[in-house]
This record gives structure tokens, C-alpha cells and sequence, in this order.
């Protein structure tokens, strides 16, 4: 399954592949974060001078973006590459795995609509950050749960949160998202961009992203735009 095109999944592997990642969104595993959202939240300073930025990947940056863009308070959601060692790398690169970047999503948003916890809740519940370089049929480092902080606060904020949800129990397993600091982010190629948006009949649209989509939007009526 290594390196698996996304359009080539079987529907026979896909569905319970996505019922496997979309078991964040309820339970438990909700009720943990949601409270460790509500702690930090509190104790998160606003940025009052302008917009704040986060870079997030969470598996397939279609997937990501697809889920922040219509989150209230996120102005921007560019997909693109970051953590690797080839400057300008091609998506043909990163997903042979050897540039060492991970696809993730680029988050411009207003910290006086939406808290950086508030983001995080949703990145924890959306993923399973359990599964080291995977996400349901998606293998390889490109695909790993990460945090890429732009500030101080970001992460310590991150750090606190992830140990928070490890000492919770909220999931199956230790948490093994990456948290870094940000490093050249590289814009996708423009056919990446709102993919979703403008290719909701392809298949993986409809048998991954779709699904995603749909329990998104239920758990986190009051956050759409």
C-alpha cells in the first residue's frame, strides 16, 4: 500500500479505512478534546495587530484544506509543501517520499474570530494523529500528522495540547504528531488548490473527503462560515 494513489483506492478498502479515521469526531476522543480546547482557549492571548498564520498537515492536503476553509475566522487556505530538505520541490517529488516535506495546509486566520485551540480541536478531531506517516490508505512521511508553529506561543500551545490529549486517554494510542518550526512552505501546484471545490465528482473526493466533509460539518455546526 506504500505510496497508494489517492484516485486508485478500491471501495472495498476505503470504507472501513474511513470509518477508521473518522472515529476522532465522536465519543470519548471528542469530550477530551473539546475540553482541553475550552482550558487553552482561555489562556490563549489575541493577536490584535492583524491575522495570524498556522501551517497544518493532517494526511492529504486536499482533505485539509477542504475541512479549514470553512471554518469562520480563517481568511486563507493555501495546500503546499514544508519540512523537507529539496527547495521548490514537485507534488511527483514529495509523494515519492524523498524530500522529506510533508503536504500540508497553510492557515491565514483572525485570532480575534478564531483561537489557535479552536484550530487545533478541529486539526486533533478531523485526523488520527496516531498513525505514524499514514492516514487511512495514504503511506509515507508526506502524509504524517505535524504542527508547524510560526510563533512561540503557537508552540507552547501546540506542546501543551498534545500532552493534555496523551494524558486524557482520548485516543487509542500516544499521539505522534510532529510539532516543528516552520520552514520554507512551498505553494502546491494551482491544479491543488481548492481541489475539492472544483473536483467534488472524482473519486476520492467523493469515498474520502466527502465522508470527512460530512461528519465535519455535523460536529462543528457553530464554527461554519
Amino acid at each position: 500500500m506504500k505510496n497508494m494513489n489517492r484516485w486508485m483506492i478500491l471501495p472495498s478498502i476505503t470504507i472501513p479505512l474511513i470509518a477508521s479515521a473518522l472515529t476522532a469526531c465522536g465519543g470519548k476522543d471528542a469530550r477530551a478534546v473539546e475540553m482541553a480546547t475550552n482550558e487553552l482557549s482561555m489562556n490563549t492571548t489575541l493577536n490584535t495587530e492583524g491575522m495570524d498564520t498556522i501551517t497544518l498537515g493532517a494526511g492529504c492536503f486536499w482533505c485539509v484544506e477542504a475541512v479549514f476553509v470553512e471554518l469562520k475566522g480563517v481568511r486563507s487556505v493555501t495546500s503546499g509543501y514544508m519540512g523537507g530538505h529539496v527547495k521548490n520541490p514537485s507534488y511527483r517529488e514529495v509523494c515519492n517520499g524523498t524530500t522529506g516535506h510533508a503536504e500540508v495546509a497553510q492557515l491565514v486566520y483572525d485570532p480575534k474570530v478564531i483561537s489557535l485551540p479552536e484550530i487545533l480541536e478541529v486539526f486533533w478531531q478531523t485526523h488520527d494523529p496516531t498513525t505514524l506517516n499514514r492516514q487511512g490508505a495514504d503511506v509515507g512521511t508526506q502524509y504524517r500528522s505535524a504542527i508547524f508553529y510560526h510563533n512561540e506561543e503557537q508552540r507552547s500551545t501546540a506542546e501543551e495540547y498534545k500532552k493534555k490529549l496523551d494524558a486524557s486517554g482520548a485516543f487509542r494510542g500516544p499521539l505522534v504528531t510532529e510539532i516543528a518550526a516552520a520552514s520554507t512552505f512551498y505553494a502546491a501546484e494551482d491544479y491543488h488548490q481548492n481541489y475539492y471545490a472544483l473536483n467534488g465528482e472524482q473519486g476520492y473526493c467523493q469515498m474520502v473527503i466527502r465522508p470527512k466533509l460530512d461528519k465535519f460539518r455535523k460536529v462543528f455546526a457553530d464554527k461554519l462560515k
